[in-house]
């Protein structure tokens, strides 16, 4: 990448940013004013023309402001990790923060939303207990992005009661799967895994097979 490519890059992360934030203010202002001075469901016709006005900002300003932050967010993991961590994160965002827009907007409306709260909080425990393994890797998978023990490229020293003691060197991080490479070949370990290791420089890479 040039020197004009990545100022050009920065600039516009950083105008991502801006506007996902300024978004995401008038997000949360359209859903206080909607859920205090709005009403669909009463008589007064200024409540229902505030509570739909109010529902109508909140959607295009929420979806603004979700695809703003995902961006730039996938292009902040990208350049610390690879190109499909970056893309999946941003995926994983963009889902996350349209499932709040869909509560907001339900709130404004004036739609119950206690039932549709316990109907997901049951959805969600199941669905937790069923993938307990991929959501541990993929929270693992934020937790090493942003700490850092390491990035790609570097040789490392890996100290663990499940893999044992070994120099690699990191060839990627995903969601699920740290890919590193070792005397023995190329070796995916799991993110919680490496989470709960012990990780050192190596003093010299490992030997190619």
């Amino acid at each position: 990448m040039t020197v004009f490519e990545h100022t050009h890059d920065a600039a516009r992360r950083r105008r991502d940013w801006l506007i996902g934030t300024l978004a995401g203010v008038v997000t949360l202002a359209a859903t206080g004013v909607g859920r205090t001075l709005g009403h669909v469901s009463n008589s007064s016709p200024q409540q229902k023309l505030i509570a739909w006005g109010c529902a109508l900002v909140l959607l295009v300003s929420g979806s603004v402001a979700i695809r703003r932050c995902a961006h730039a967010l996938g292009h902040l993991i990208s350049q610390q990790a690879t190109a499909g961590t970056g893309a999946s994160i941003r995926l994983l965002a963009t889902g996350f923060g349209y499932l709040l827009l869909i509560f907001a907007l339900l709130g404004v409306l004036g739609v119950s939303l206690q039932r549709l709260l316990v109907g997901a909080g049951l959805t969600g425990v199941v669905l937790g207990i069923a993938a307990q393994q991929s959501l541990s890797n993929i929270f693992a998978s934020v937790v090493l992005l942003f700490a850092r023990p390491f990035v790609v490229g570097d040789s490392i020293r890996i100290r663990s009661g499940v893999v044992g003691v070994m120099d690699a060197v990191v060839l990627g991080i995903g969601l699920t799967y740290v890919t590193v490479r070792t005397e023995d070949g190329i070796l995916k370990i799991p993110n919680s895994i490496m989470l709960a290791s012990g990780i050192g420089r190596a003093t010299s890479p490992p030997r190619v097979p």
